[in-house]
């Protein structure tokens, strides 16, 4: 199923990113994960992509069995970095023998221990130009990255939400933000998406509040600022990590809660791969339930006979 049609039929579409192992781990260390995330009953589960493309088949590996094993619709990140156009051709029919039919494509970070990677000579330099090639190879439905507070290489949000735009304009059909740790920016972000006539589905994507070190490091290399508010919990529970877990779970329960209130198109937690982390967070924000109901309902209507 393509992702953008949930969004016509419920709000919130709840869904998760998970991260491929490194590759000199096993790729069954994530299988008892994936099994424990299928329990939560997502609307879809995203895999993430390494840099420079350094997860690649294990993404499209990843994703196929989500989709064709565990049978929850899934996402595959993309990235144009570092891929001739063959390359990246090549990789869209292999997402298409997989019965992948939902992308994320992105502009993707450097390969690693090349901090001075000239993007420049990529057959593609940006995610809208890689938009543009995929919705050539029709069948796939592309989400966009969206940045709340501008992207970190951006000099200024303005020009930031014309690359925005240029992304929509060009196919993408549906958004998922980056972190972002104030609903207000949120909020105010919607806005100005709204005089750009950006009229496409937005999904939430929030970061749990897990471990303090961690996040600062996420928060820094995205642009994300961190609420005084969110500093002092951090510094308040900086020598007793399971106190600090409990309250950063509250803490993203919380951001969820007020975005379900208000109407959100979407919640995409990036879950660090932590289950059990994710499962509390969606008890606390008053949602699994909600999604065990959905999930019950949509199986007793797919049991009726058809006429």
């Amino acid at each position: 199923m393509k992702i953008v049609k949930l969004f016509k039929n419920k709000r919130p579409v709840v869904s998760f990113e998970v991260f491929p192992p490194k590759p000199d781990v096993p790729i069954e260390n994530i299988y008892d994960s994936l099994d424990k995330f299928k329990d939560l009953n997502p609307d879809y589960i995203s895999v993430t992509y390494g840099a420079g493309g350094s997860t690649r088949g294990r993404t499209v590996e990843i994703a196929s069995k989500i989709k064709n094993e565990l049978g929850i619709e899934s996402m595959a990140h993309f990235t144009c970095v570092g891929h001739t156009k063959e390359e990246i051709c090549a990789l869209l029919d292999q997402m298409r023998s997989h019965k992948l039919e939902n992308i994320l494509a992105l502009r993707g970070d450097p390969p690693l221990n090349q901090p001075d990677f000239d993007f420049s000579k990529n057959p593609y330099r940006y995610a809208n130009e890689l938009i543009r090639e995929i919705k050539v190879k029709n069948g796939f439905c592309i989400a966009a990255a969206a940045y709340v507070e501008g992207h970190v290489e951006s000099a200024r949000i303005k020009d930031d939400l014309i690359n925005l735009k240029r992304k929509v304009d060009e196919g993408a059909d549906f958004l998922i933000t980056q972190l972002f740790f104030d609903n207000r920016m949120f909020y105010d972000f919607l806005d100005k998406l709204i005089s750009l006539n950006i009229n496409c589905p937005v999904t939430a994507g929030i970061m749990p509040v897990l471990k303090a070190d961690q996040l600062k490091v996420i928060a820094a290399k995205s642009g994300c600022s961190i609420p005084a508010r969110l500093v002092l919990l951090m510094d308040k529970y900086a020598d007793n990590p399971e106190d600090l877990r409990k309250a950063g779970i509250e803490y993203s329960a919380a951001q969820i809660r007020d975005l379900v209130e208000n109407g959100v198109d979407g919640i995409h937690l990036y879950t660090m791969n932590r289950p059990k982390s994710t499962r509390k967070i969606l008890e606390q924000a008053g949602l699994l339930y909600r999604m065990h109901q959905e999930a019950y309902v949509s199986k007793q209507l797919s049991s009726f006979p058809l006429f």
